[in-house]
């Protein structure tokens, strides 16, 4: 974060230097990390993952390798009538409280229209942001 290389701060300095900044570093004793894409899902199960609270926001860094597995192989939790008839119902159940927390903040919106805007944009953020920009 603070330069790379070699010639860096001792750790001890680091930390000093953070915490002035009022950020701070967590270590998560994590089992395994998913992280889902589109086209795959990315499982580290030997990760060393840090929390960095600062300024409000929580930041996650993950570092390991992952194993890489194209999304739907081994997941039998949906079939094809579920994904069909349910889809309008399913899309509106999953908008996350966070987006429509960004939506709300960024256009300065109440969450009620933040969530409106996400659902009429199918979950799209930047979408929804213009919508009501």
């Amino acid at each position: 974060m603070f330069g790379g290389g070699g010639g860096g701060l001792d750790p001890r300095k680091m930390k000093q230097m953070m915490e002035q900044m009022g950020i701070d570093l967590v270590d998560i004793d994590a089992e395994e990390v998913v992280i889902r894409t589109p086209e795959e899902e990315l499982v580290f199960t030997d990760a060393e993952v840090q929390r960095m609270d600062a300024q409000g926001q929580q930041t996650y860094q993950v570092v390991g390798e992952p194993e890489s597995r194209p999304r739907g192989e081994g997941d039998a939790t949906a079939t094809a009538e579920d994904t069909t008839e349910d889809a309008d119902a399913d899309a509106t159940a999953e908008i996350p409280q966070a987006d429509v927390e960004i939506v709300a903040q960024r256009t300065g919106s109440s969450e009620a229209d933040a969530r409106e805007a996400l659902e009429a944009e199918d979950g799209d953020l930047a979408a929804a942001v213009a919508r009501l920009e």
